[in-house]
């Protein structure tokens, strides 16, 4: 017996990068909405048939492709989540689409449409001609233009989401988990946008539909940046290069020293939380708020400690720290923040840092990604970076005792540049600043003690290093 379309979703889904729900049982999958989709895109030789089908010029089939908007709701024991899928329906399907096929229905086999350029023209042409089809809504940026001529690739390293590359011009987000409201991406690019910020990847448009009776972001596109290169790339070449040198020479002297780097990145984090600040609303945090703040810290570190014991040893360090940062009794200057920064969310162009992936934490509920936060948040979240960076090469060299020292100078020499380069930027960290980033820097360690250990438990060495590191 051939199983349901709901049926085949259900074991298909639980295979994707993206889906949130690993590791537990799908108790139920239901179609909340499935919208047909006209065909649109570079392929001047396609001819629409009927709505939502077309004949394709595909060298290896010229059967007809139907594609669909699908909003499913996914429920696990007593968790539900909402996720958007782009669906494409073919009698069989061309050997380039074997690798996404998802299965038989009444309607054809089913595969994922994101990974078939001849379809995908449909998102980009939709949003250069601002159009509407059933409850999608597609949306232009005031004031530019789409060529919607290239084909699309899908980038291959996402795991939350997943992006199309339009030739060299376009990077369109669709976001897989769907979260009722706007996306704080759209959001807080299409703000510093407004201000001329250099610091963001320009903005071209946006797929929204209502979802529980909220406007919800599904898709964002923005510039692509095909000559800039990622933050994490440039700095693991900079380490490559330090553990390759001669013994005895030190990070400052090493070929593809990144402090320079750093300190510019520092400048341009500081710039950004300047413009964040004057784009959005700003607030303080009194001292009794402060201290609840630090009863969070003290939660997350216990919950850690009773899923990784071998934090326990390290408790002391935490907790002292965080009795400082409850002493506080001045009050903490907060904003709209990134929530999620780390060298993997930067790209170093040929005249700036441009910083990527205002969503913060996918994991976490909207109201707290949206939630005023203390910029040094995004500042913890970096040098956390910096740690990572330096160390996580020595746990696949043959020889890591001897490199230790040298990973350790790595990061102590571009944590300082980068937060040297903070404060000239004006993003100045003085007095209980300092206390504040230290508990910030471990209630952030605490947390990667637990994803390392779940995840990759040779790696845990990096974050119960921070309880004994820099600041301690």
């Amino acid at each position: 017996m051939r199983p349901t379309f709901e049926e085949l979703l259900a074991g298909w889904i639980t295979r994707q990068r993206w889906f949130a729900g690993k590791g537990r049982a799908i108790t139920e999958l239901a179609v909340e909405t499935a919208t047909p989709l006209p065909l649109r895109g570079p392929a001047e030789s396609r001819h629409s048939d009927v709505a939502g089908s077309s004949r394709t010029t595909d060298d290896e089939s010229t059967l007809p492709v139907t594609v669909r908007h699908l909003i499913i709701t996914v429920r696990q024991e007593s968790r539900t989540d909402r996720y958007q899928l782009f669906l494409g329906f073919r009698p069989e399907l061309p050997q380039r689409l074997n690798h996404v096929a998802i299965g038989p229905t009444d309607d054809g086999v089913a595969y994922d449409a994101v990974h078939d350029a001849e379809v995908t023209g449909l998102l980009l042409g939709g949003i250069a001609g601002e159009d509407e089809i059933g409850p999608l809504r597609f949306h232009r940026m005031p004031g530019v233009e789409i060529d919607t001529s290239p084909r699309s690739l899908v980038l291959g390293a996402e795991q939350s989401n997943t992006s199309l590359v339009y030739g060299d011009r376009y990077i369109c987000k669709l976001f897989r988990k769907i979260v009722p409201g706007v996306n704080p991406e759209l959001e807080i690019v299409s703000a510093l946008a407004e201000r001329g910020s250099p610091h963001i990847a320009k903005p071209y448009g946006w797929i929204e539909t209502d979802v529980a009776g909220e406007n919800t972001t599904l898709a964002f596109t923005q510039e692509f940046l095909p000559t800039a290169c990622d933050g994490w790339a440039l700095a693991l070449t900079s380490v490559r290069d330090l553990y390759g040198s001669l013994a005895g020479t030190d990070a400052g002297d090493a070929g593809g020293d990144f402090a320079a780097e750093s300190h510019r990145l520092g400048v341009a984090t500081a710039h950004l939380h300047k413009e964040m600040a004057a784009a959005f609303p700003t607030g303080a945090i009194e001292a009794p708020e402060v201290k609840r703040m630090v009863e969070g810290f003290r939660r997350r570190l216990e919950s850690a400690i009773a899923e990784v014991p071998e934090l326990a040893a390290h408790a002391g360090e935490a907790h002292e720290a965080f009795d400082r940062l409850a002493d506080v009794e001045h009050p903490i200057p907060v904003q709209r923040v990134h929530g999620d920064y780390h060298l993997g969310q930067v790209m170093r162009t040929p005249s700036e840092w441009v910083v990527l992936d205002f969503e913060g934490e996918p994991g976490q509920p909207l109201g707290e990604r949206r939630a005023l936060d203390s910029p040094l948040r995004d500042v913890a979240g970096m040098l956390r970076s910096f740690e990572y960076a330096a160390r996580h090469l020595l746990f696949d060299h043959p020889d890591p005792r001897r490199l230790a020292p040298r990973a350790a100078e790595w990061a102590a020499r571009n944590r300082a540049a980068f937060l040297a380069g903070y404060s000239a930027g004006g993003g100045g960290i003085r007095g209980d600043d300092a206390v504040l980033l230290r508990a910030l820097e471990l209630s952030k360690a605490a947390y990667e003690v637990v994803y390392e250990a779940r995840n990759r438990p040779a790696w845990l060495p990096i974050p119960l290093a921070a309880f004994t590191g820099p600041g301690a």
